[in-house]
C-alpha cells in the first residue's frame, strides 16, 4: 500500500514526534548491557559515542525513504521496489529471524532480573526454563489480543525508565573516577580494538531505528519534522543511554558487572541499598515483559503475513475468528523455547550476548539494502537530494558493514550461510506461483 493512507486528520507536532522516537528506542535492550560490556571496559564510552552515529546517519536513510516512498508495508515491501522481489523476500525471511531471536533475548532480560529474588535462576538450565516460561506466558497473553498486549504495555511503559534514570542521575552522586578509570580496559585489547569491539552489542540498543520514520504521514511537514525528530529521538535516547551506561562503571566493578545478571539492580544496591535494587528489579521486569509481550505478538503478526504472502506454510496464514494468529503464536513459541535451550550459555549475560549480536547482524545487513534503496527512490530527485541521499546512504551502508564484520567470522558465516539458503527457497516460493502479498485467510 506504498504512499496510498490517507493522511490522519490529527498529526503529531515536532515535540511529539521526538518523544516517540525516544520511546520506541528507549526499550528494555539496555537493562542487560552493562554486564556484556564490563567484559570490554568503560571505553565502550566510545561504542556509544559511534553507535550513536552511525544510527543518526541510518535514521536519516529511513527518514529520506519515508519522505521520497513513503510505505506502511515495512521494509521488506521498500526493498523489494528498489531490487527486487527476491530481494524482499529474503528481507522479510531475515527480519523475521531476528525478531523472534530479540524476543529472546527481551525474555533473556526479564530471566536476568528475576535472579534478584530467585538467585536459582542464575544457573545454565534454570535460566533456560525460566526464559521459556515468560515467552509461554506472555505469548499466551499475546493470544488473548492486541488489546491485552496493549493495555499491558501501557501499564508497563513508565516502569522502564526508573533503572536508567535512577543511574543516570543518582549514579553521578556517587560515582567514582578511580574505579572508572580502573575498568577502562579489562579485555586486554588495545583501545582501538576495545573500542570495535563493543560497537555490535552496543548498536543492540538501536535496533529498530527503521521504526522511527515509518510514521511520517501522521507528523505535521513531515519533509523538516521527520528528520528532525527522527534525529533529536535518537539522540535524546543516546544521552540517557551514556548517561547510565558511564555512571554504572564508576558504581561497580567491572568483573561484579560482567558476573551480574542484574546489573542496574546491582548499581542502584550500591547507592540506596538493598531495597532499592529490588525496586528498580521490578520496574525491569515489567518493563522488559511488557516490551517482550509487544513484540511477541508483532513477530505472530509478522509470521501470519509472511505466510499469507507464501514466505512460510500458507496454513500459519489462518487467525482465528477474532482475527489473533493463534497458529503463528503457539508455532513461534515453541521455535522461541528450542532456541533458548539452543543458545544455553554459562550465565545470562553470555547467553544475552550472543543473540542480540545476531540479530543486529541480520538487521544491518537490511539496512545495507535500504541504503541501496534510498539512492534507487532518488535517482530522479532534484541534485541536491540526490546527493543528499548519496552521502546518508554511503555512510549508512559503510557502518553497517562495520558492524557486520566486527561480528567475527562464525556470525558472518552463519548469515551469509542463511542469506544463500534464501536462493533455494525463493526459487521454491515462486515455483509455487506466489509473486505478492496476499490477505490473511479468515476462515
Amino acid at each position: 500500500m506504498s504512499g496510498s493512507a490517507a493522511a490522519p486528520a490529527k498529526r503529531i507536532g515536532l515535540v511529539m514526534a521526538i518523544l516517540l522516537v525516544a520511546g520506541n528506542l528507549i526499550g528494555s535492550g539496555i537493562y542487560l548491557l552493562p554486564a556484556t560490556l564490563a567484559a570490554i571496559g568503560s571505553i565502550s564510552l566510545f561504542g556509544w559515542i559511534i553507535a550513536t552515529l552511525g544510527a543518526l546517519v541510518l535514521g536519516g536513510v529511513f527518514s529520506l525513504i519515508m519522505i521520497v516512498r513513503p510505505s506502511e508495508d515495512g521494509l521488506a515491501d521498500t526493498i523489494s521496489a528498489a531490487m527486487g522481489p527476491y530481494w524482499g523476500f529474503q528481507s522479510c525471511l531475515l527480519y523475521w529471524l531476528g525478531c523472534w531471536l530479540a524476543n529472546i533475548a527481551i525474555a533473556l532480560a526479564v530471566t536476568g532480573y528475576l535472579t534478584v529474588f530467585f538467585p536459582i535462576l542464575d544457573q545454565p538450565g534454570w535460566s533456560a526454563a525460566a526464559t521459556a516460561g515468560v515467552i509461554w506466558l506472555l505469548t499466551g497473553i499475546a493470544i488473548l489480543g492486541p488489546q491485552a498486549i496493549g493495555r499491558m504495555h501501557a501499564l508497563t511503559m513508565a516502569f522502564g525508565l526508573v533503572p536508567l534514570l535512577a543511574a543516570g542521575t543518582l549514579g553521578w552522586m556517587w560515582f567514582d573516577p578511580d574505579l572508572f578509570a580502573a575498568s577502562w580496559i579489562v579485555s586486554g585489547e588495545s583501545p582501538s580494538g576495545a573500542v570495535y569491539g563493543s560497537l555490535l552489542s552496543v548498536f543492540w540498543a538501536f535496533v529498530g531505528v527503521e521504526c522511527a520514520a515509518m510514521v511520517a504521514r501522521t507528523v505535521e511537514h513531515p519533509e523538516r519534522n521527520v528528520p528532525l525528530a527522527t534525529m533529536g529521538g535518537i539522540g535524546l535516547a543516546a544521552i540517557v543511554y551514556m548517561l547510565a551506561s558511564s555512571a554504572i562503571f564508576g558504581l561497580v566493578p567491572a568483573a561484579d558487572l560482567a558476573a551480574s545478571s542484574a546489573p542496574f539492580a546491582l548499581a542502584v544496591e550500591k547507592i540506596l541499598g538493598p531495597a532499592a535494587a529490588g525496586l528498580v528489579a521490578i520496574c525491569a521486569i515489567l518493563k522488559a515483559s511488557g516490551t517482550c509481550g509487544g513484540w511477541v505478538f508483532v513477530t505472530g503478526e509478522t509470521t501470519l503475513w509472511s505466510a499469507a504472502a507464501g514466505y512460510l506454510p500458507r496454513w500459519l496464514a489462518v487467525p482465528d475468528a477474532r482475527g489473533v494468529p493463534v497458529r503463528a503464536l503457539l508455532v513461534m513459541g515453541v521455535v522461541m523455547t528450542i532456541a533458548v535451550f539452543a543458545t544455553a550459555a554459562p550465565s545470562i549475560g553470555e547467553q544475552f550476548e550472543t543473540l542480540i549480536n545476531a540479530v543486529v547482524v541480520f538487521t544491518v545487513l537490511i539496512y545495507i539494502y535500504a541504503a541501496y534503496a534510498l539512492i534507487r527512490f532518488t535517482a530522479n530527485s532534484s541534485p541536491a537530494i540526490r546527493v543528499t541521499a548519496w552521502i546518508v546512504a554511503v555512510l549508512g551502508a559503510a557502518f553497517s558493514a562495520l558492524l557486520i564484520v566486527s561480528s567475527g567470522t562464525m556470525l558472518i558465516t552463519v548469515t551469509a550461510a542463511l542469506a544463500l539458503a534464501t536462493v533455494p527457497a525463493w526459487w521454491f516460493v515462486k515455483r509455487s506461483g506466489v509473486s505478492s502479498r496476499a490477505e490473511p485467510s479468515r476462515s
